[in-house]
């Protein structure tokens, strides 16, 4: 589990940081540095309270649609964000420095048969098993450290096992992005990731969804190739259209490649 190493990671990092660093723009919309720092201490407390200590949640306002429900964890986010703007970074630092090693001593102790707290709705789930509720936890501490350091020209998480454990659960909101792609029972994509965190895995089409498997097949009608740096930006919405073109190579069948493009393992 490295939850640890990519915290502590981050907490060298932003006690390096000038203090003009703070308010450099990132990918997160109209978030600078300082603001997804301030995300990261919000959930990482957030978990603390409502899955170690058993804290009720805030009552959800009542949503009929995918839009509302991105809307109702839009607010959440933007609250705490506003709010954090009083604190200096020394403060924010010093919060998620506590925050994410009580994060790592939990999740060091949680089995991953353990019930999950959320399901992963980017997955398409209602419910989860616990060990993907924590991996998609493991999903944002990472790529929110990266939007930081792209953001402030500092090196990428140099370990390619955290990556490569970042896709591994990634990926598994593909079949979701293809849910309404139409194909024939059998029919199948290769996705091929490129890079020391890559590998190849496969979508295919079974009677009545699609399904992720590892490894490629050989009669795929269509197949993708990308960096491990680019899979990551693309997931998690850090590529524009133009760079997503741009970042993967298609192979094929057009229709079978395009929901690549459009796949979103974030709540967007």
């Amino acid at each position: 589990m490295f939850f640890r190493p990519v915290g502590r990671e981050l907490v060298a990092l932003l006690r390096t940081l000038p203090a003009e660093a703070w308010d450099r723009p990132t990918v997160a919309a109209e978030w600078r540095v300082r603001d997804v720092v301030a995300h990261l201490v919000d959930t990482t407390l957030r978990r603390l309270s409502f899955h170690r200590d058993g804290h009720a949640p805030p009552p959800p306002r009542p949503w009929t649609s995918e839009r509302e429900f991105v809307a109702f964890i839009n607010d959440l986010n933007r609250e705490w964000v506003m709010v954090a703007r009083r604190c200096s970074p020394r403060v924010l630092t010093d919060l998620y420095d506590a925050a994410s090693t009580q994060h790592a001593d939990f999740f060091e102790g949680t089995p991953m048969d353990a019930p999950a707290l959320f399901a992963v709705s980017w997955a398409g789930e209602s419910s989860s098993a616990g060990w993907f509720d924590i991996g998609r936890e493991f999903t944002e501490q990472w790529h929110h450290q990266m939007q930081i350091r792209d953001a402030v020209g500092a090196p990428a998480l140099a370990d390619p096992r955290w990556l490569h454990a970042f896709l591994l659960i990634a990926l598994r909101g593909l079949p979701h992005a293809y849910r309404e792609t139409p194909a024939k029972e059998g029919d199948a994509v290769t996705i091929e990731i490129t890079g020391p965190a890559g590998g190849i895995w496969t979508l295919r089409r079974d009677a009545d969804r699609w399904t992720l498997w590892a490894g490629a097949t050989h009669d795929a009608r269509a197949g993708a190739v990308l960096s491990d740096a680019s899979a990551w930006r693309l997931l998690f919405n850090a590529l524009s259209p133009a760079h997503a073109e741009a970042a993967v190579q298609r192979l094929g069948d057009p229709a079978l490649t395009a929901p690549l493009l459009r796949a979103r393992s974030v709540i967007v």
